[in-house]
């Protein structure tokens, strides 16, 4: 099978079974989101969408974010990871966003990038969700899944997966794709124990197919 086919077969197979693929993560605006993905970092969506109700309702806006006392916002972060860190990135995201860029999130990963608390992942994550910009955001389950299902060839890094994928996906699917992989990974294709006799891919899954000889 060329790699052409193999992401053709994969891009109808998700269109077929996840029409609608989006995050998992509660917002309404671009703020809301840059707020619950700095939180969801090596924490649950679960429990990311537990924290933010109430953070926001206190913290509705940057303005009011950017002017919180650092200690009251960790009363409300402090049962996800790393709230410590968490704490200094919201804060210090909010104060950049007055300072720098008028009270507005930006919706360019590059200047994205420039937040604290805001790596590559975070920053394509943002941009492809909130802008719907042609980005890829490569976090675990991308990675795994990509290279169980042979979409990768070779990549080890995050950067790498990310390239390869941005190269063979249409510009105007990257955004879903993104939220297809996560979603496969999270359901079907886990980490241990993989539901593979539920999986419609199996049939050219290298995983599934090295596994099986």
């Amino acid at each position: 099978m060329t790699m052409k086919e193999r992401y053709r077969r994969t891009i109808e197979y998700f269109n077929a079974t996840i029409p609608v693929a989006e995050t998992e993560l509660v917002y309404s605006d671009p703020y809301s989101l840059i707020v619950a993905v700095i939180l969801s970092a090596q924490c649950t969506d679960k429990r990311v969408n537990m924290i933010t109700p109430p953070l926001l309702e206190k913290y509705p806006d940057i303005k009011s974010m950017a002017e919180a006392r650092p200690e009251d916002i960790f009363e409300f972060i402090k049962s996800c990871s790393y709230p410590n860190s968490k704490t200094k990135y919201l804060s210090g995201m909010a104060k950049m966003l007055i300072n720098e860029f008028n009270g507005l999130v930006p919706s360019e990963p590059e200047l994205l990038r420039r937040l604290p608390g805001v790596g590559r992942k975070t920053a394509h994550v943002i941009a492809s969700v909130a802008f719907r910009k042609p980005v890829m955001a490569v976090d675990t389950h991308v990675m795994r899944v990509s290279k169980r299902i042979g979409l990768v060839i070779n990549a080890k890094t995050p950067l790498e997966v990310e390239k390869q994928l941005t190269a063979n996906i249409p510009a105007h699917m990257l955004y879903k794709a993104h939220h297809w992989l996560i979603l496969h990974g999270r359901y079907v294709c886990k980490a241990r124990n993989p539901l593979c006799s539920e999986c419609g891919l199996r049939e050219f899954c290298k995983y599934y197919h090295s596994e099986k000889t």
